[in-house]
């Protein structure tokens, strides 16, 4: 039973499930924001009515999730002072800052151009309007990065340093956490993982309705749109990848070896990437793999004739670096969820390659293949939630690489049977959010796009605000 009610089990459950949950919806936002003030700019530059009714359908959507990712938001900060008291106590100084530029700064940013944006419609001049939306668009990205800054601080602390008198790190160079090299790959890989799954989500949409033959006017175009920055954004996916991942080789070998089960350190040809591999049972050795010849040394050091450091040396590193103790992660979780991760993203990548060809003359295809595009929605949110497990679990044992274990940040008077009741709480709340929220999106992406009247003057309104006039006048 004592094992059942471990407050450090129970936390670690906790924040993993309100982590996952909350980042369902900031993906979606940070990219459909994007695609949004795209398709205004195309409104406001060329005036045709399909670009705003795409602004306004999608931008409906994007409002939606916006308002829900605030709402799941809230709770990640305060689990740090409730459920993880020592490591706040501990980096506090440090992981705090950048948590406060994104309050005080990018989210007051976001917040306020999209008040701006969703009540200026027919207030502010269309340009200054375009504005508001854009400026949206640098809010939300802003406070990623600064999440991305505090989090890069776990994977590889930089900008600190300790005081043996209060046994606290302290922050001596906010520049340095900002410029972590971590998050400077971690914000590309973030965002270009969120164009990819606001753009499947756009191409379901477009599918759903030009399979039922309604609207075809305006989600052609959606259509089409999402395709092509479902591909460009993969290849952006792949670069900043491959970035993120020299620079976790050399911050955290430990996570590079675990995710390619390299046990022995390798060098060349025998540094290559495991498609498959199997391990003994208690995970000290490799009984048998498929694997790529140098491609597990080009992806960690950006030259095949690199060398990838093995779990067993490295343990034996840490052991003499921090003492006794098992310095690698579950092996089985970092190496499947680091494949996992990417096929999700390639998937995505091939529905999306293969929409366009099928497409190429015409819109009259086969209804499963749109019942193909619709399930492709979801591909890129798999693989943005297995991202984070790996990034998070891989890190393990830490919660701050090479600083302070996960077991040492946990708070110490907090109970077992305390966390298990707010986790069971968050859940039963959480799964009603999730109802909200996917009947919510789903009604609005099963609407009618919003109808306009062109003007003598070529200036558009929409039907609705045309009744109104009419009722009043």
């Amino acid at each position: 039973m004592e094992s059942l009610l471990d407050p450090l089990v129970l936390s670690r459950w906790q924040f993993g499930l309100t982590t996952i949950y909350h980042f369902l919806f900031v993906p979606i936002t940070l990219g459909m924001v994007l695609a949004v003030a795209i398709w205004q700019t195309a409104w406001t530059r060329t005036g045709k009515v399909v670009y705003l009714q795409l602004t306004r359908f999608f931008g409906k959507m994007f409002l939606i999730n916006f308002a829900m990712g605030i709402v799941t938001g809230i709770v990640q900060e305060f689990q740090f002072g409730m459920n993880w008291s020592n490591y706040s106590r501990f980096v506090g100084d440090i992981f705090g800052a950048p948590l406060a530029f994104e309050g005080l700064l990018a989210f007051f940013m976001e917040a306020t151009f999209i008040g701006l944006w969703i009540f200026g419609w027919d207030r502010l001049k269309p340009r200054v309007h375009l504005a508001t939306i854009w400026l949206t668009v640098a809010g939300t990205w802003i406070s990623a990065y600064f999440i991305l800054a505090a989090n890069a601080f776990m994977q590889n602390p930089v900008g600190y340093e300790f005081n043996p008198a209060n046994g606290r790190a302290e922050l001596v160079d906010f520049g340095a956490v900002l410029l972590n090299p971590v998050a400077l790959w971690q914000l590309p890989h973030t965002l270009t993982a969120s164009v990819m799954l606001a753009a499947t989500i756009i191409v379901a949409t477009a599918a759903w309705h030009l399979k039922r033959g309604q609207h075809i006017e305006t989600f052609r175009p959606a259509l089409k749109f999402g395709l092509w920055a479902v591909l460009i954004s993969g290849l952006g996916i792949m670069l900043s990848g491959h970035g993120l991942g020299v620079a976790m080789t050399e911050t955290q070998p430990m996570k590079m070896a675990a995710a390619e089960a390299i046990w022995d350190s390798k060098t060349g040809a025998d540094a290559s990437f495991s498609l498959f591999s199997i391990g003994t049972p208690d995970g000290s050795e490799e009984v048998w793999s498929l694997r790529i010849p140098y491609l597990a040394g080009f992806l960690a050091t950006n030259t095949f004739s690199g060398t990838v450091e093995g779990i067993n040396d490295l343990q034996a590193q840490y052991v003499e670096m921090f003492g006794p103790g098992a310095y690698y992660p579950t092996v089985w979780i970092t190496y499947w969820s680091f494949r996992w991760m990417m096929f999700f993203g390639f998937l995505a990548m091939f529905v999306a390659l293969i929409g366009l060809i099928v497409t190429r003359k015409g819109y009259e295809t086969k209804p499963w293949m749109w019942n193909v595009a619709i399930a492709n929605a979801t591909m890129p949110l798999w693989g943005i939630i297995i991202g984070w497990i790996f990034t998070e679990m891989g890190r393990q044992p830490w919660i701050v690489f090479g600083l302070m274990k996960t077991e040492d940040g946990v708070s110490p008077n907090v109970t077992g049977l305390t966390v298990l009741l707010s986790l069971i709480g968050f859940t039963l709340v959480y799964g009603i959010l999730a109802v909200v929220e996917v009947k919510l999106l789903l009604k609005a992406a099963k609407s009618d796009p919003m109808q306009v009247e062109k003007h003598t003057d070529g200036t558009v309104e929409s039907v609705e605000n045309v009744k109104v006039k009419a009722s009043v006048y």
